[in-house]
């Protein structure tokens, strides 16, 4: 009976819903300016940083060979079907792989080394040698012959190079200094009693460095000035 009554209190003390009426919305009366994309708005999300569908990597030449050389040696060496293989048949393959190995690797050092034709044919007498190695025997060096063979090919800084080391060679020649591959200008410089070869080496030294180690291309002007410079001291010995 408490119970009763209890509920019964409860739901009188509830306020009645109220019903929202039309007068209730309160509307936005703002202006709203609508904003349209820029006729070309797709020009600027045609690059390829916007780009997200994967592409395929384009096989380079090299590439193909090497998927061509080894789905042929894969073949070699299938195991399919019901027939076995002899010992004859296994020192063919073998004999077969090593030989193609070995073809590769005499055409890639003559393209390496530009000496193509003493595979096919005769090559040259003589293989130029690179700066380097001229530089640890610069007493055995014919550096006339390897500026003018430079200078055919176009390489400046190059000649300049072999200038430097032809001076060194005239030097070592002469007893001015003793030459070393360890050494820098500033030992050879100290090394040199004569005050005037020492002023013709200092500046030679000075352009040498200037344009073998600078990075900027060698005019006509800036490389006969040089050229005229390091002849005449050699010229003198």
């Amino acid at each position: 009976m408490c119970s009763s009554a209890y509920a019964q209190d409860s739901l009188d003390s509830q306020e009645p819903k109220r019903v929202l009426t039309d007068k209730d919305i309160v509307f936005d009366s703002s202006d709203v300016k609508q904003r349209q994309f820029a006729p070309d708005f797709k020009q600027n999300y045609k690059d390829e940083a916007f780009d997200y569908e994967p592409k395929a990597k384009e096989l380079t030449a090299w590439d193909r060979f090497k998927k061509w050389l080894g789905d042929k040696i894969s073949r070699l060496f299938e195991f399919g079907g019901n027939q076995t293989l002899t010992v004859l048949d296994w020192i063919f393959k073998i004999v077969l792989v090593i030989v193609i190995v070995v073809v590769i690797f005499l055409i890639a050092k003559a393209i390496l080394n530009k000496e193509g034709q003493w595979i096919f044919g005769r090559g040259t007498s003589k293989r130029i040698l690179s700066a380097e190695e001229i530089e640890r025997d610069i007493q055995a060096a014919d550096f006339e012959k390897l500026i003018a063979e430079t200078l055919s090919i176009g390489d400046r800084k190059l000649a300049i190079r072999y200038y430097y080391l032809w001076l060194l060679q005239k030097f070592t020649r002469r007893g001015i200094i003793v030459w070393d591959i360890e050494k820098t200008n500033s030992d050879y410089l100290y090394e040199i009693k004569s005050e005037t070869d020492r002023k013709d080496f200092a500046y030679l030294s000075y352009l040498f460095n200037y344009i073998w180690y600078g990075d900027f291309e060698l005019d006509d002007i800036a490389f006969e000035k040089a050229v005229s410079a390091f002849a005449k001291t050699i010229k003198r010995y």
